[in-house]
């Protein structure tokens, strides 16, 4: 895994890690992980199947064998995520299914058992793999770690656009709670907690276009493995 060039990007929910994750990764030809994803299909799979959201063994058990696949459509459009031969792709996006997320990735044997799956997605030319613990924990050895951050304000505009836009009925100021919530959670977890790594380069997106921010983190990568 050490001769795969690896770019890992993390950040709190809502910075935009998913779209940049995957523009940066089209650009380059590359594969990407969306580790959060795996963490929403273990929550949704617990909330299916009636495991508790604090049952640690047996949401690890769940996590070990989970029964899922990432379809890439040919159009260039969003990837389609099934689960258990069910497409999940949007129920996968529902604030209920990231607090549950949150809260199942809080419990060290579930990550422990994605652990190896998601270094699995490590394969030439290379990795763009999108998180909250990439660089920390799951590809400490990356060269290149960036972290990318917004404001709480900034990040709920973009949730409570997004959601608008396929339908969903919600309140931009209690997705500003949620949001907040979800920061506190995630960065106070003792488990991998979210946090930027020694080496990470920081980039705030707050005042950036999409564009401007993938156009950003494409020269930082080329820039890097140039050497």
């Amino acid at each position: 895994m050490t001769d795969i060039p690896i770019l890992t990007i993390d950040g709190p929910s809502g910075s935009g890690k998913g779209t940049i994750s995957l523009r940066v990764a089209q650009a380059l030809g590359w594969h990407m992980l969306d580790s959060g994803a795996l963490y929403r299909l273990v929550a949704l799979g617990a909330m299916h199947h009636h495991l508790a959201l604090d049952d640690a063994a047996a949401l690890a058990e769940y996590a070990l064998h989970l029964d899922t696949r990432f379809e890439v459509p040919e159009d260039g459009g969003e990837i389609q995520v099934y689960l258990e031969g069910r497409n999940v792709t949007r129920d996968l996006r529902t604030e209920t299914t990231g607090n549950a997320a949150s809260k199942v990735a809080a419990i060290q044997p579930v990550r422990a058992a994605l652990l190896e799956r998601q270094r699995n997605f490590a394969m030439p030319p290379g990795l763009v793999a999108d998180g909250r613990d990439m660089g920390t924990t799951v590809f400490p050895e990356a060269k290149l770690k960036i972290f990318l951050t917004a404001s709480v304000e900034e990040r709920a505009k973009r949730r409570y656009k997004q959601l608008k836009e396929k339908g969903l009925g919600v309140s931009l100021r209690g997705l500003s709670e949620e949001i907040a919530e979800r920061d506190t959670r995630d960065s106070q977890r003792s488990v991998s907690p979210l946090k930027p790594a020694d080496d990470a380069v920081l980039v705030d997106t707050s005042d950036m276009t999409i564009d401007e921010v993938v156009q950003r983190v494409t020269q930082l990568c080329r820039q890097a493995f140039a050497k």
